[in-house]
């Protein structure tokens, strides 16, 4: 091994450490929750959910050489992959010898490696394959025979360390914990919306000016055909305090405009530089590729050389740590599914070596277009429509009516392999599920081109960084929405005359096209009435995948830039939602995911025209010590038609109980001080508040929880982690 090859690895095993303990974290707590018991649809999330998990920690476990940790997760593959073929409950001896595997896995991590641990491993993989005998149902799942034999002593591995600075050198660089420039970012970001609500002030201060100024002209025309003689000195003090209001309002409007242009510079200085400090070449993620294909082939018995250009080219960190998985998937396909063995390929008249080519070039400003492709197999349309036929994926009607361009877009569906079997590479049909997944959360596409015999390119196209984006404002149903410029195809005002009923479901005509018109608000499950007196549509058509539909809204505003913020780990499961914005008015505006807004549209009942005066609106009283979740509360009820009081605690809560009436109640559990528990309690000892409906909002899903909720008189119960909207609005509806 070369010095350079042991720096690399000592840089690739530091890097898998940390990952591996992020995946048999995540995978621990899928175990955790299957021993509760979950019902059949959660079980089936979970068991996908952990065996992706597993997927992926095998696959870095290749990269960096850990075969005992590779043949362990393949064990522990298969038995998840009988558990979701056959849709089984896993018994408890099972999930023990479960979490023994994972736990083995723990023991084979570079820095904790433990004497006896690979003989330990060889046992743990026996007794996986037998429990996987003993499963396999009428699936036919095929076992592979697992042949225990001792293990051959892994080469030695430098441990990993830290990169030694050289003596006397100068100091041209400072290592910086990544958690301090995430920081840095994090404030320079905040430091946006300051700048539009500098913006903002700005621009009313001088509308004021402006009025001020226009008022008195009209004062003064009014006196001059009045006749007045401006006799009194009341009326020459009134003359010389509008002038002084005057001119001080409008330099005041200067200063604000210069120190606006200003702080905006600044602002803008700070925050793009701040993004250069985060921003990497793409080598960096590349590094490990190669010894990968290395590997790969030599196990497959196949000739492959990897080619890289535009490595250079600098992105996000952060998008990189996203999305190195996917690219070790699209790797590994590339080996295993794309390139032919050598004997193969001279018969079809090509090179005995394959050639897999990454190619990285800038899409447009904000975006880096990255191409994995091959000149191997390609990909045959009628294998993948009869694989996804024989998985239950499509039907025979579908298939018949699939063009080509659809059956390619079938290898990105869970569960589809046009694999003859399921190996330690690949085959199980879960590697390009996860990089759409991977792609598309970071806000990017991917599409693949192919032809039988003519080789594959994944094209995935990925924001250079991920602080700002372009979007467009609406309003619907009194709540506000920006959806990415990017998918908005156009906007328009639609007369109702306009609008067709196609059974059953509306449509307009644009730009010589139909599309179908759907309510934003019946989308995003937002009960209202839609007012069916207005003569016009406000309509914004967005695009996906080659697919348009319009989408009314109540309000089209503008478009603008945008800063994302996550919503947490709690409230990720939000329909139809990827993240927030702060408005400079102090609105939070709900970040929508048009691809989930596409399929959803498919489902969106036919609108109601109803013309309705203002109800009585009911009154709900949040207490919740998060303002994250507080805000999201507050903004799903206020769009619903609640008004809407929050209180940061318990304590709060009870003081704004005691001093108005209120005809709902939702608490979180976990405040400090009162917490939602003793807050419920409370309230039912209270003879004028004994009667008001309790709505407690928990992270904690356990039995025991729910019990003691009912125990002290809850009305109903709604877990954080999977939070939907829908369900809050119907219980508030049901008891209100």
């Amino acid at each position: 091994m070369t010095r350079q090859d042991e720096q690399l690895l000592k840089k690739l095993l530091a890097m898998f450490e940390v990952e591996a303990e992020e995946h048999l974290s995540a995978i621990a707590t899928g175990l955790l929750a299957l021993e509760q018991n979950p019902a059949d649809d959660r079980r089936q999330e979970l068991i996908e959910t952990t065996f992706r998990e597993v997927h992926t920690l095998k696959g870095a476990a290749r990269a960096v050489n850990l075969e005992v940790v590779v043949e362990l997760c393949h064990a522990l593959e298969t038995v998840f992959a009988v558990l979701k073929r056959n849709r089984l409950t896993p018994p408890a001896e099972l999930l023990d010898l479960l979490h023994r595997g994972f736990a083995q896995i723990r023991e084979l991590l570079p820095g904790g490696a433990q004497e006896g641990s690979r003989e330990a491993a060889a046992t743990v993989i026996e007794s996986l394959g037998q429990a996987t005998n003993g499963l396999d149902g009428p699936a036919g799942i095929v076992v592979p025979t697992t042949t225990v034999t001792p293990l051959a002593p892994p080469p030695t591995l430098p441990p990993p360390a830290a990169t030694p600075a050289r003596p006397g050198a100068p100091r041209q660089t400072v290592r910086i914990a990544t958690t301090k420039l995430d920081a840095l970012l994090h404030q320079a970001e905040e430091l946006v919306a300051a700048k539009l609500a500098a913006a903002r002030q700005a621009s009313e201060l001088s509308a004021l000016a402006d009025e001020l100024a226009h008022r008195r002209r009209v004062r003064d025309q009014a006196r001059r055909f009045a006749g007045a003689d401006g006799s009194t000195g009341l009326a020459a003090a009134d003359d010389e305090t509008y002038r002084w209001v005057a001119d001080r309002l409008a330099g005041l409007a200067s200063a604000a405009r210069d120190d606006f242009r200003s702080l905006g510079k600044m602002i803008d200085n700070l925050l793009d530089g701040t993004k250069q400090v985060l921003m990497v070449p793409f080598s960096a993620v590349l590094e490990p590729l190669p010894s990968v294909v290395r590997d790969l082939s030599r196990a497959e018995g196949k000739e492959v050389e990897l080619v890289v250009r535009g490595e250079e080219l600098e992105i996000d960190r952060r998008i990189q740590e996203e999305i190195k998985d996917a690219l070790l998937h699209l790797v590994r396909n590339a080996v295993d599914h794309g390139i032919e063995a050598p004997a193969e390929r001279v018969r079809r008249n090509k090179p005995a070596r394959g050639v897999i080519t990454i190619a990285i070039t800038q899409h447009d400003s904000g975006r880096a277009e990255l191409a994995i492709s091959d000149d191997g197999a390609g990909i045959d349309p009628a294998g993948l429509r009869r694989a996804a036929r024989q998985a239950g994926l499509i039907s025979a009607e579908q298939d018949a009516a699939m063009s080509d361009a659809d059956a390619l877009a079938l290898v990105f569906r869970s569960g589809l392999s046009t694999s003859p079997i399921a190996t330690d590479l690949s085959g199980r049909g879960l590697g390009l599920a996860i990089v759409q997944e991977k792609v598309e959360r970071l806000g990017g596409s991917v599409r693949v081109e192919a032809r039988p015999g003519g080789g594959t390119s994944f094209r995935l196209v990925l924001p250079v960084t991920l602080a700002s984006f372009r979007g467009v404002l609406v309003e619907a149903a009194g709540a506000a929405f920006i959806l990415p410029t990017r998918h908005v195809e156009r906007v328009a005002r639609v007369s109702v005359d306009e609008i067709s009923t196609v059974e059953g479901r509306e449509t307009i005509r644009l730009g010589g096209r139909t599309l179908g018109l759907v309510w934003l608000q019946d989308v995003m499950g937002i009960p209202g009435a839609i007012d069916g007196a207005a003569d016009h549509r406000n309509v914004i058509v967005l695009s996906w995948g080659g697919q348009s539909v319009a989408f009314a809204v109540d309000r089209i505003h503008d478009e603008r830039e945008v800063l994302m913020k996550g919503l947490g780990r709690q409230l990720r499961q939000v329909r139809h939602v990827t993240g927030g914005s702060v408005l400079p008015t102090g609105t939070i505006a709900l970040i929508l995911n048009v691809r989930d807004l596409m399929d959803g549209a498919a489902l969106a009942p036919a609108p109601t025209r109803i013309v309705t005066g203002p109800p009585r609106r009911k009154s709900v009283l949040i207490a919740e010590d998060s303002i994250t979740a507080r805000t999201l509360f507050k903004h799903v009820l206020e769009a619903a038609g609640y008004r809407v009081k929050t209180s940061v605690d318990g304590r709060d809560a009870w003081a704004s109980l005691t001093a108005e009436p209120f005809d709902l109640l939702v608490s979180d559990i976990e405040m400090p001080g009162i917490n939602g528990l003793d807050l419920t309690a409370k309230v039912r000892s209270d003879r004028t508040l004994a009667n008001l409906p309790v709505i407690l909002v928990t992270s904690l899903g356990s039995a025991a929880d729910r019990e003691r909720g009912i125990d002290v008189g809850a009305n109903a119960y709604i877990v954080k982690d999977s939070f939907d909207q829908s369900n809050l609005l119907q219980i508030a509806s049901r008891l209100t």
